[in-house]
This record gives structure tokens, C-alpha cells and sequence, in this order.
């Protein structure tokens, strides 16, 4: 009966065996056929480019000229940037606060910029962009996951991946964000920084919310002080027991320590109130904390400097960007003028 089967066997083999390889040599055209086209596309680019070198060399020169020119005669842009960090559910307003004075600066409505900065008219109009931007890292992220799933139920947590949470993450779930102001005037982001905070601390909503929470950190503080000092009585009233219970004992060479089953219990009353008084004081350490992190509506991290820096970032020079425009305008000029011959030459 086996000797039956094996001729079958290897007639299956022999065929999976020839599928595979049928799979293989088409994989093997397929990359010799991409290959090909590669290496035509490129020459036939190289071959463009030889033909029109000298135009592509001319425009590309022209471009860096003018680009000098331009980036000589214009005024030097300064940048500034501070860090903040927005409390009570602020960063929405701050987002939008920064995005109407960009506006104003984009639209040259410098009088109305000034009045909201709190700067001279002059000040204002040397303002060319406002920016804000989230200012996070992997490690900032992973932190705020955490915190996140701490708060949620089992059935959530488990149903949710950090994937799906970095998938939802956006400028606004940031703890942390960058303020950037470009201007001509290398110290009016330094003369800005307190209207902008302020625009924030000056909310009556805002400022309801940080009264509501400093009053909830005082009750906790209170509550969790009190009963720091109720244990601290019952602790010393666990000792003058135990020192009666001593007192009482006959004096013996052989006897230091009271074993009896009620200094026992003492001893056990007293290690769960040591545990308590630690675990009370670890609350106390996390609600001065809050109030650190909470003292402000929004919390300066890291101020503007008090001069911004020459913003000399390559891709923003002149001299870099119109040649790179020049030589791909003059690329599709030329595209198109062989486009049009060919069109001219073409016989259905």
C-alpha cells in the first residue's frame, strides 16, 4: 500500500517544487525588468541634463545672485523661543491665542498686535511670525501614556495600545510647547512674554479653576495633617502604655523584653500606625508638589532670551532657495518645450 502512494507523493513534490521555482523566475523578471527601466530612466535624465547644461548652469547662477542681492539688502531676522507649560485645561486657548497674533503680524494690522502684546506700534510691526509647537519627545509620550492608562478602568486598559494612543496624540495632549517669535527686532519677544502669559492668567474661567484647586490642596493638606497628628497621639499613647506595662513587671535578670500577648498587640498597633504616618507624609509630599506645578495658570518653563538669536537657517536664505526654484522652473520649461516638439512630430 505504501508503494502506492509514494509515486503520488512525488509527483506532488515534483509539482510544488516547479511552482516555487515558476514563482521565483518571475520575481527575478520582474526585478530585471525594474532594474532596466532604472538605468534608462537615469541615463535618459543624465542625457537631459548633458543637452542642457549650460541653461540649467545659467539659471542656477542667476538664482544665486539674486538670491545674495535680496539676502544682503534685507534686514536681518532674529528668533526667540520660550518653553511653557499650560495648567487647567489651557493649551486650546494658548494655541489660540498665538495663532490670532500670528494673523495680525501676516495681515500688518500692527495696531491691534501692539494693543494685545502690550508693545509701541514700531516694536509690533518688526514682528513677522508667531509659532507654537508641541514640545515632546519619545520619553515625554511614553509618560503620559502611563499616566493616561492610570486612569482608566481594567477593561479600557487592556483595550488599549500605545499605538492606538500616539494615533489620537496631537500638539494639544503635549505637556510641554514652544513659543517662537521671528522679528526684526531681536529684543520685542522678551517685551511680549508677559502679555502672552497673561492673556492666559488674566482668564476669568482659568482663574476659577486655580482657585477651585488651591482651595481642594489646602482642605486635602489640612485633612491629611490632621490625621498625621492623630497618629502621632496615638503612637505616643502606644508608648506609655507599653512603659506602664514595663513599670508593672517584676524586676529580672532574665526578662528584658515583654513578650506578654497585649504588648504584642501594642507592638503590632504601633507598626501599622508607623506605615500610616509614612504613607500620610508620602501625601503631603505629592500635594506640595501640586501645588508647585499649580501655583500658575500657565508655568514658564523656559523664558525668552533677553536678545534673540540671528535666525540663519540655510533653507530660509535667498541664495539657496531661488536657485533651487530657478533650475526646477527651467527643468519644466525645457520639459515641456520637448513635450510640445513631440507632439508636433507625432504621426498616429
Amino acid at each position: 500500500m505504501s508503494t502506492k502512494e509514494n509515486p503520488s507523493e512525488e509527483i506532488d513534490l515534483g509539482k510544488l517544487f516547479k511552482l516555487i521555482g515558476n514563482v521565483f523566475n518571475k520575481l527575478f523578471l520582474l526585478i530585471k525588468r525594474l532594474s532596466t527601466e532604472i538605468f534608462h530612466i537615469t541615463i535618459r535624465t543624465l542625457l537631459f541634463i548633458q543637452k542642457h547644461f549650460l541653461k540649467i548652469l545659467i539659471a542656477g547662477v542667476i538664482g544665486v545672485v539674486v538670491g545674495w542681492i535680496l539676502d544682503t539688502t534685507e534686514k536681518p531676522i532674529y528668533q526667540s523661543s520660550m518653553i511653557v507649560e499650560p495648567i487647567f485645561n489651557s493649551t486650546q486657548q494658548l494655541y489660540n491665542n498665538i495663532e490670532f497674533y500670528n494673523e495680525l503680524a501676516e495681515e500688518k494690522d500692527f495696531n491691534n498686535l501692539a494693543a494685545a502684546l502690550k508693545i509701541s506700534n514700531q516694536e509690533a510691526s518688526s514682528i513677522k511670525k508667531v509659532i507654537i509647537e508641541a514640545s515632546t519627545d519619545e520619553n515625554q509620550k511614553l509618560k503620559q501614556f502611563s499616566d493616561f492608562v492610570s486612569t482608566l478602568d481594567s477593561i479600557s486598559r487592556a483595550n488599549l495600545s500605545y499605538k492606538d494612543y500616539l494615533r489620537n496624540f496631537n500638539n494639544i495632549n503635549a505637556k510641554f510647547h514652544k513659543i517662537t517669535i521671528r522679528a526684526l527686532d531681536p529684543k520685542v519677544a522678551k517685551k511680549s512674554q508677559n502679555a502672552i502669559v497673561r492673556s492666559i492668567s488674566n482668564n476669568e474661567y482659568f482663574k476659577l479653576q486655580k482657585n477651585t484647586n488651591d482651595l481642594n490642596l489646602k482642605l486635602d493638606d489640612s485633612i491629611i495633617r490632621k490625621q498625621l497628628a492623630e497618629v502621632d497621639s496615638l503612637k505616643s499613647f502606644y508608648q506609655k502604655l507599653k512603659m506602664l506595662d514595663i513599670q508593672r513587671e517584676p524586676s529580672s535578670s532574665n526578662t528584658s523584653i515583654n513578650l506578654s500577648s497585649e504588648n504584642k498587640e501594642l507592638d503590632k498597633s504601633e507598626i501599622t500606625l508607623l506605615k500610616q504616618a509614612k504613607n500620610l507624609s508620602k501625601e503631603i509630599l505629592e500635594i506640595n508638589k501640586r501645588k508647585a506645578n499649580t501655583k500658575e495658570i500657565i508655568n514658564v518653563i523656559s523664558n525668552f532670551p533677553e536678545r534673540g538669536a540671528l535666525l540663519n537657517d540655510l533653507l530660509t536664505q535667498k541664495k539657496v532657495l531661488l536657485p533651487i526654484i530657478l533650475i526646477g522652473l527651467m527643468f519644466v520649461v525645457l520639459i515641456l518645450l520637448g513635450l510640445n516638439r513631440y507632439l508636433k512630430n507625432y504621426n498616429p
